[in-house]
């Protein structure tokens, strides 16, 4: 067998399970994430571990970080390397997972948890990182930005094999351009062989410029209705965001308070609306982002400079315990009181934002917003699919039925994964030899249709590539 060489235990069925291995010679490997399949239960890894040198994660959702437990119970002890940002995220990450799959005993979690803290190697991002050095085998790893959450990377391998020297760049996932606090992706100055996602690479996205202005109606609409404003949202990248925009339409308020009254007389007090986070993990993750602020984009540091906090704004309301909980949902639900909830989990198949449903979708006076991907047969596709439907959509919660009755709404522009543009320019800078692009983490006609893109800006290009799928 002629090394290096590729194999894959996940991602190329689907968009989730990202597992990627890079076999650097007969007994040497490198591992690039070990994610788990979405709705996959905790399973055997399927493959071996031996000779496995280090894990590399490119970031901490759990479709490219949920097997490291299975890794770890096959016998993987070597280290697991990712950004600095990713070493403190991914902690919160695996013993949420954990508490939620295996046990939530005080005892077992510190225990999982100092093992996991042991293991894993910051590195910080753009300098190289010698992994393997052998007589005819030597292996190093950067890591780049990827903009798809704090900490996110592409891994740049190169690997000097007898006299070959081969480049292997694994994308991650690429984020989308424009996101408020992190900085743009700049693509790989050579990749002999990129391995890249293809989420949405039959898709592109919508422009972006005006999802705070549709955010900023969706509010007015919920100070004058005296309702609650519902935003499903997951715990990690999504919220964060969030908070951010809030933070500078109430920040944009204050000022033109202060001017004077609203031109049009405007009588709704955006300085009274409570902005309620109702997710521990959500805030516990909030918290590390805020400490990261170095890692943020100029404009979202320049705010911070200013002494303004985009994510911890005095309108910020933080529930933790479980009964708190349930007080503000029975308060809401009851009084006039109009308010923000920013709720887990995102596809509202369970947490806290089930409560809120419960409690609210009856009702004309709330809205629900999606600021994110439905799948198909979750409770937040059901209530998606009401929007500006005729009569009443009946949700299925918990075995008992709801009517929606309550408005939903989608705002788009909040992806968090690069379009087919984006993916094209990443896989196609214009510089560098030809090479060959995978595509992987990504349904069929995705990746068939950014093959053809991808093959097309490369004739363009006058240069060659191939285009191969798992």
């Amino acid at each position: 067998m002629d090394f290096p060489v590729l194999s894959h235990h996940g991602g190329t069925r689907g968009v989730t399970g990202s597992c990627h291995q890079l076999h650097l010679g007969p007994t040497s490997s490198l591992l690039i994430d070990c994610g788990l399949e979405q709705g996959a239960e905790a399973a055997p890894l399927g493959f071996d571990v031996q000779g496995i040198q280090a894990l590399v994660i490119t970031h901490v959702h759990l479709d490219h970080v949920g097997r490291i437990p299975a890794l770890l119970a096959a016998g993987y002890r070597g280290p697991i390397l990712c950004s600095e940002p990713s070493a403190r995220l991914l902690p919160l990450v695996l013993e949420d997972a954990y508490k939620l799959s295996i046990s939530s005993q005080p005892a077992h979690v510190a225990r999982y948890l100092e093992f996991i803290r042991d293991l894993i190697v910051p590195l910080p991002f753009e300098q190289w990182h010698t992994l393997v050095e052998h007589p005819g085998l030597t292996c190093r790893v950067r890591l780049q930005r990827a903009g798809h959450l704090l900490g996110s990377a592409y891994v740049e391998c190169d690997v000097q094999y007898e006299q070959a020297n081969t480049r292997y760049v694994f994308s991650g996932d690429l984020g989308a351009c424009g996101n408020p606090l992190l900085r743009p992706v700049q693509p790989p100055e050579r990749a002999d062989v990129l391995v890249l996602e293809s989420t949405y690479g039959d898709r592109l996205h919508p422009p972006a410029g005006d999802r705070q202005q549709r955010l900023e109606a969706a509010i007015d609409r919920a100070l004058a209705d005296e309702g609650t404003l519902l935003i499903p949202a997951f715990s990690l990248g999504r919220t964060q965001e969030l908070l951010y925009e809030l933070e500078g339409i109430l920040h944009r308020k204050a000022l033109l308070n202060n001017a004077g009254p609203a031109p049009d007389g405007d009588p709704l007090d955006w300085s009274q609306l409570p902005i309620i986070l109702d997710s521990p993990l959500a805030q516990r993750i909030t918290g590390v982002y805020r400490e990261l602020h170095d890692y943020w984009n100029a404009e979202a540091r320049a705010r911070f400079a200013e002494g303004r906090d985009p994510l911890g704004f005095s309108q910020l309301i933080s529930v933790d315990t479980h009964a708190r909980h349930q007080q503000v949902v029975n308060y809401l639900k009851s009084t006039g009181r109009p308010a923000i909830v920013i709720a887990g989990n995102g596809m509202c198949s369970g947490g806290r934002i089930v409560n809120y449903l419960k409690a609210m979708l009856g009702d004309p006076r709330h809205e629900v917003m999606f600021v994110g991907y439905q799948a198909k047969g979750t409770p937040g596709a059901v209530i998606q699919a009401s929007e500006g439907a005729e009569g009443f959509v009946q949700i299925d919660l918990d075995g008992q039925m709801y009517e929606v009755r309550a408005k939903v709404v989608t705002l788009p522009g909040y992806s968090g994964h690069a379009d087919q543009t984006g993916l094209v320019a990443f896989a196609s800078p214009g510089r560098g030899p030809s090479g060959r692009v995978v595509l992987v983490h990504g349904d069929s006609n995705a990746k068939m249709a950014l093959g053809k893109a991808i093959e097309a800006k490369f004739r363009q290009q006058g240069r060659s590539v191939t285009v191969s799928i798992p």
